[in-house]
């Protein structure tokens, strides 16, 4: 009988056939293939963030998620360390995370909303991004506590945030539920009330530097020490 097993033209690539048959094709969650449909380029800066949290965090044994959302990126911090834990406040999106997860890319998605008390777990590190512009000034100390509250007392937290000069350029959609966004020294000053060393980073689009904040569209706080 004829084989009928298609070949790539190149044999290198017959891999991608052979994991599209044993695995099936891969597909984005909820919220990126939103933005895949809408903004494709917004998926690299996304990305880009992960991948410098992986890279804070790598080889680190327990790491922590809050705001997960549909968890497109946390397989690339999950690369980089033993165990991770995904959170986000919403059961829709935790759904859609858990049913994406597949070896070798494992991790625990969990409800939890941060507001209402730590995860208590002694993790190494714990990450936010994109989450505590979505948090009223009223209620970010607690936001920032109970992040310390599921770390060791040595733990590392790494928060992501727009940078408020980046609002003028947001979408509607965006701008209404940014509604706790600051300058980088706004940020740095609000963190160093809760941890002994606060490191700001600046990001415009995928690149992370150190530049001026007020040309930053993002900012990356590396928090260590809680106070």
């Amino acid at each position: 009988m004829e084989n009928k097993t298609p070949k790539t033209k190149e044999p290198q690539y017959q891999c991608c056939l052979d994991f599209e048959k044993r695995y099936g094709l891969q597909t984005l969650g909820l919220m990126s293939s939103h933005t895949w449909l809408t903004d494709p380029k917004r998926l690299v800066f996304v990305l880009s963030r992960y991948k410098f949290v992986a890279k804070m965090f790598s080889g680190m044994q327990k790491i922590l998620e809050i705001g997960c959302a549909d968890a497109f990126g946390t397989r690339i911090v999950s690369q980089e360390v033993e165990s991770l834990v995904a959170s986000d406040f919403d059961p829709i999106l935790i759904k859609d995370a858990k049913n994406r997860i597949i070896e070798p890319h494992t991790y625990q998605c969990i409800t939890h909303n941060i507001l209402e008390g730590p995860i208590p777990d002694g993790f190494d590190g714990a990450y936010a991004l994109d989450v505590i512009e979505h948090i009223s000034q009223e209620q970010e100390a607690i936001f920032i506590s109970n992040i310390i509250k599921s770390v060791k007392p040595n733990g590392t937290v790494i928060i992501g945030t727009p940078s408020i000069e980046s609002q003028e350029y947001a979408s509607p959609a965006s701008k209404q539920g940014h509604i706790n966004c600051k300058d980088g020294s706004q940020f740095k000053n609000l963190l160093l009330n809760f941890f002994n060393n606060v490191f700001i980073f600046s990001m415009n689009d995928e690149v992370i530097h150190t530049g001026f904040y007020p040309m930053a569209n993002y900012l990356m706080a590396l928090c260590c020490y809680p106070k």
